[in-house]
Parts: C-alpha cells; sequence; structure tokens
C-alpha cells in the first residue's frame, strides 16, 4: 500500500508531537508535489525558491509551508492547468485524495504586502489523508507561481532522492538570500512580521553565503522600493536592514517561527533574539557577505 510507502519515509523524521507528525506529513506531500512537476516537465519554464526550498533542497532546519515559484523568463506562456493535473496525479498515485482550486487575492491592486504581485497564479492544494493527524485534519498546501519575476537571478539544478529521485530547478543561494532580504527589507510590518525571514537570515550568515546584490536591487526597482538610478552597495544595504531591525518587535517575530522549529534546541536560540543581537552580530556578517 502506498500508505506504508508514506509512512516509511515518515521514519526519516524524529517525531514526538502530533504537531510534529503533521509537519512531517506536509514536507513530504511537498516533495511529492515536487515530483509531479518533475514528471510534467515544469522546471522547464519555472524555479523552486523560498523557504520551502531552502527546507527541502539545503536543509533549512525548519519547516516551510507554501511552495513558491518563479517563471524563468517573464511573460512566457505556462498552461498551469496541465502541471495542476500531473500534481493532482502524482498525489493520488500515492494514496491521498486530492482538491485543486485557484485562489483568489482579497486585494485585487498590483501591490500585495508591498510586493508587486500583478500576474501572479496561487492555488490550494487540499489533501485528505487517513494517515494519523489531528482528527479529520485537512493538509493545506498553497502553491504560487511568480509570473513577472524581477530579471536577475541565477539557477542552478538540484538532485533530490524522495520520494524517488529526480531534479529541481530553483535560483542559486545567492539568489534565494537575495530574495529573502528583499523580504525583510519591502514586506510591510505593522500586520505581518515573519520571524521565519529572520530566522532564514541567521541560516543564510551561518553557512556564509553571499547575497546578489544586482538581482537584490532589481527585485527592489520592480517593486518600488529603490530608483534604477541609485546603486546598491553593502553599505548602503547594512544601512537598511539596520534601519528595519529597529522596526521590528521580535518578540512577534519569535511567535511566527516557533511552530516551525523542531527542537527545544532550536527555541532556545531565540532566546537571542533582540534588536541588539541583530544589529551587533548580524549586520557586521552581512556586511562581510554582500557581494556583487
Amino acid at each position: 500500500m502506498f500508505d506504508k510507502k508514506i509512512e516509511k519515509m515518515i521514519d526519516r523524521y524524529k517525531l514526538h508531537t502530533v504537531h510534529d507528525h503533521e509537519n512531517a506529513l506536509k514536507e513530504i506531500i511537498q516533495e511529492i508535489v515536487l515530483l509531479g512537476l518533475w514528471r510534467s516537465k515544469f522546471y522547464e519554464k519555472a524555479v523552486f525558491y523560498g523557504g520551502s526550498a531552502l527546507r527541502i533542497l539545503h536543509k533549512l532546519d525548519r519547516f516551510s509551508e507554501d511552495l513558491d515559484f518563479s517563471l524563468i523568463q517573464p511573460g512566457t506562456s505556462l498552461d498551469i492547468k496541465k502541471y495542476l493535473g500531473a500534481v493532482k496525479s502524482e498525489l493520488e498515485l500515492w494514496g491521498f485524495e486530492v482538491s485543486i482550486k485557484k485562489k483568489d487575492k482579497k486585494n485585487k491592486s498590483a501591490i500585495n504586502s508591498a510586493f508587486i504581485k500583478a500576474n501572479t497564479l496561487i492555488y490550494l492544494i487540499k489533501i485528505d489523508s487517513s494517515l494519523k493527524t489531528r482528527k479529520n485534519a485537512m493538509m493545506k498546501i498553497k502553491l504560487e507561481i511568480d509570473q513577472e519575476p524581477a530579471i536577475g537571478f541565477t539557477s542552478d539544478l538540484k538532485y533530490h532522492l524522495h520520494p524517488i529521485p529526480f531534479t529541481i530547478k530553483t535560483m542559486t543561494l545567492p539568489s534565494l538570500f537575495a530574495g529573502k532580504m528583499h523580504a525583510l527589507l519591502c514586506r510591510t510590518i505593522r500586520t505581518n512580521i515573519k520571524g521565519r525571514d529572520w530566522y532564514d537570515l541567521i541560516w543564510f550568515v551561518k553557512n556564509n553565503i553571499p547575497c546578489d546584490l544586482h538581482y537584490l536591487k532589481n527585485k527592489m526597482v520592480q517593486t518600488g522600493h529603490i530608483d534604477l538610478s541609485e546603486v546598491l552597495t553593502k553599505e548602503k544595504l547594512v544601512k537598511l536592514i539596520s534601519k528595519k531591525i529597529n522596526k521590528i518587535d521580535f518578540s512577534l517575530a519569535k511567535s511566527d517561527v516557533e511552530p516551525f522549529l523542531k527542537t527545544s534546541g532550536q527555541k532556545d536560540e531565540l532566546s537571542l533574539w533582540s534588536n541588539a543581537f541583530f544589529n551587533d552580530y548580524l549586520i557586521q556578517e552581512i556586511d562581510i557577505l554582500a557581494s556583487h
């Protein structure tokens, strides 16, 4: 039975609570979605990026919710229904009951949470599983495709072994860092503090990943946060991120990221989070890592 194969995949994880089990199951479902997209040749037109790309392809030590993709070439024709059909078939092959529907954005303007999201496709994948989670639990995974991406990112082909060996086209780590830095600098914070972004920032710094300033500038120009004529130097980047740090309520940031962490040790690390920690330590590291 396919359920037995899924259970075997779950054995990769150290699970203590129902919440741990659900996070692991959701990640396995994400991997099956990525496999279905590979079978349908989706990665010939789009790349995988965001927190889930860091988690699944680069062993980021936190769980992630959504699957984010960007077209390789802006304005490329993409018949999404073909790919979603392949995803549905793949999930059903592995024993899941699936429904996929387009999600309408509440805000119809071109700007959503300080990001230009015109012509972005958002789909919700709902999976009904007979595996043990909370009673009548329904898994939901958001799949988002940016059809008008900023230009300038670099991509790479990564091998992945689960549930079977296949390949995924993704942004390189410097481009992924630039995307994360854009989120940190440009996301509205009044009601939308993402502790996951700050956690990921620490991960990039810890792993000595340089930030692609060329791609970051293109993203900031696209969203109106910097003029095309401006030069984005590492000195300017440090000033911008320091200014943002001073506006963040890190108690709220901790609350956002904590459900996505696996161990008590990881959660203990959050006790260090403060404006002083990010300003005094991380800013120095970003200054070293930022590159053209």
